[in-house]
Formats: structure tokens, C-alpha cells, sequence
């Protein structure tokens, strides 16, 4: 097949990118390389898919555009005969939509929307699209369940997430075109973000810097390995939602609907206290941290759990790589890196 990654230099789009080509299928890859955080990682992840290609003769082409550029996303589609979409690309980060309000109205709102109504135009035969375990907001019902409702955000960036949700329940509904919602628990992993936790403390602990420990340490966060996140995603783009049925308007559960519509959690279902996750990687970077304890920031919550019995059931697979597994993981790959 013929898939569309967004945001194939993130993160998660290069390794589900890298998932793809290897399985033989044929990847069309858009990132913009901007700098929310170093784009050089974002380079060096590219060239590392490119390099890939080159030496095995996988099938990748890439564009450097943005997504709220619709002319430009719309001519990629007339020139490649794309089957399905995985939409990736994003405005990520909780704080940043605090004081950077219209990077996520752009990119999360307005950038989905071109990739829906492309979608659309084009008959796509499924559009998978990251959403987040942030859109629980204020629920404290543990753990998270997609039948949950999810109307009370506390930060911009997730109710732009809720946002796509609804857009693309919209779009499942007058144009039966399949969705599928993914709700990302605390991703971690090789060729991670710099500005996440992991990421964030290794760098600090090994250059003798404080880290910044929020909320007194008091906190519990589903960390969801990277190769969890990929293989759900694999199994998930072949799995193409229909109607339901038997869905109950009177009723109506979040988690299911009478169109072509699907959402559901990727998340580790195990909680992990913060300070328990600094000290196996104090214990992989053999290297005690230095803790500056902070209070909770604007914006987060204090637990994050997945309930992912809809996923287990939908594609047979829950995530389970374990932090002591994980962790060890990325700090071989940091090191190796950044020739430490």
C-alpha cells in the first residue's frame, strides 16, 4: 500500500515510518523540520529513513511542507495514488499551548482539518490521527477509559486533541470516511523528544544539572514504550471501523458511534510513580540526579492510567514493555547518539 505518514521526522511518525518500509509498503512522508525542538534530531531521523531506503531499497519519498498548506497537500495527493493516512504531525506539548496559543489552532486544528477534507477528496480508505491521553483533562476516574466522558480539558493542547476527535467523528458521519483516534499515554523511547522527561533528565544528569521534579515527585504517569506505540498502529491501519450497529443514541457511548469511527487508548496500563522512573534511570546512567522538587504546572494532573481492554479486544495486542526494559533502551541509544 501506498500510506501517508504526517510528521514522519517526529518522533513517533519515524519509527512508525520505519515499521512501514520494512513491512515493504510504499511511504509518502511530510514534516515541516520546525523548531520547536532541535531540528537537527528531526534531520538526523529523516536521513537515518533515507539511509535505510538507500541500502535496502525501501520505498519512501519524502516533502519538507507544512499542513496548513492545503494547495501544497493536495498536489502531493494528485501525484501519488495514496491508499491510507496516518496523521502524525501536531503542535505537541502541554506548557507550550500556554504561552504559544496559536501554533496549536494552526497546526492541530486547522492543519487536521486539510488533512480530513484531502482525505475526502480523495476516498481514503482510512485515516488513523494521534489524539491524546491529554483530553481526559480534570477526569480522576483511573484508569481512563475511552467510554469516558472527555468535555473538561485543562489545557489548550488537549482541547485542541479533543478538537480532532469531533472534526473527525464529523467527517466519519457525512462522508463515511473511516477514522481511527489514538490516544498516546507518555511515549518514550530511542530517538525520543528533547522535551520530554526522559529525555529532559538524562541530558541534565549527565551534564551535573538539576532536573525539575513537578509536583514534589507526587506523580504517576503511564509510560508507554515507543515499539508498544508502533505495533498498535500497524495492526491498527489494516483494522477499518464500520458502523455500529447496535450504538444507542439515547446512550450514546463516547467510544463507539453509528459511523466509521473509532478511538482508543495506547497506553503501558501500569502506572509508574516519577520518582521510581528517575531511579532506574539513575541506575542505567549509573549517576545520582540532582532534584529541584517544583509544584504541579499549569495544565498537567497528577495520574495518568489506560484502560486499554477496547484495543486488546479490537486488534489482540496490548502494550507491556516494562520501564526496566525501556529505559535501558533509550539510554544505550542517548549514549550512542550523542557519542557519549
Amino acid at each position: 500500500m501506498k500510506i501517508l505518514v504526517t510528521g514522519h521526522a517526529g518522533f513517533i511518525g519515524f519509527h512508525v515510518t520505519m515499521k512501514l518500509i520494512e513491512k515493504s509498503h510504499h511511504v509518502i512522508g511530510i514534516d515541516n523540520f520546525n523548531d520547536y525542538y532541535d531540528p537537527n534530531l528531526k534531520i538526523a531521523r529523516n536521513d537515518y529513513i533515507i539511509e535505510a531506503c538507500e541500502k535496502n531499497n525501501y520505498n519512501f519519498k519524502s516533502y519538507d511542507l507544512d499542513i496548513t498548506d492545503l494547495n501544497s497537500i493536495r498536489k502531493i495527493f494528485n501525484d501519488n495514488k495514496i491508499d491510507k493516512v496516518i496523521h502524525l504531525a501536531a503542535q505537541a506539548g502541554v506548557r507550550y499551548s500556554i504561552s504559544n496559543p496559536s501554533q496549536y489552532i494552526q497546526t492541530n486544528i486547522v492543519g487536521f482539518g486539510n488533512i480530513l477534507e484531502i482525505c475526502r477528496e480523495n476516498n481514503i480508505k482510512h485515516l488513523l490521527y494521534a489524539s491524546s491521553s491529554s483530553v481526559y483533562g480534570g477526569n480522576e476516574n483511573i484508569p481512563f477509559s475511552e467510554k469516558d466522558n472527555v468535555d473538561h480539558p485543562i489545557s489548550l493542547y488537549a482541547a485542541s486533541k479533543k478538537s480532532n476527535e469531533l472534526m473527525a467523528h464529523t467527517y466519519s458521519h457525512l462522508f463515511n470516511l473511516p477514522t481511527t483516534g489514538l490516544r498516546f499515554f507518555t511515549v518514550y523511547g530511542p530517538w525520543g523528544r528533547p522535551d520530554m522527561a526522559l529525555f529532559l533528565f538524562t541530558k541534565k544528569i549527565i551534564n551535573n544539572e538539576k532536573i525539575q521534579v513537578f509536583n514534589s515527585g507526587n506523580m504517576m504517569r503511564d509510560f508507554t514504550y515507543i515499539d508498544d506505540i508502533v505495533e498498535s498502529i500497524y495492526k491498527l491501519i489494516f483494522k477499518i471501523p464500520s458502523s455500529n450497529k447496535k450504538f444507542n443514541p439515547f446512550e450514546p457511548d463516547p467510544s463507539s458511534s453509528w459511523a466509521p469511527y473509532k478511538i482508543f487508548n495506547i497506553g503501558n496500563s501500569n502506572p509508574i510513580n516519577l520518582m521510581d522512573y528517575i531511579n532506574e534511570l539513575e541506575l542505567n546512567l549509573n549517576k545520582k540526579a540532582k532534584k529541584e522538587f517544583l509544584p504541579l504546572q499549569p495544565g498537567d494532573v497528577a495520574k495518568t492510567s489506560a484502560n486499554t481492554d477496547l484495543l486488546n479486544k479490537w486488534i489482540g495486542y496490548k502494550p507491556n514493555t516494562s520501564i526496566v526494559n525501556g529505559i535501558k533502551r533509550f539510554v544505550d541509544w542517548y549514549k550512542d547518539f550523542y557519542k557519549i
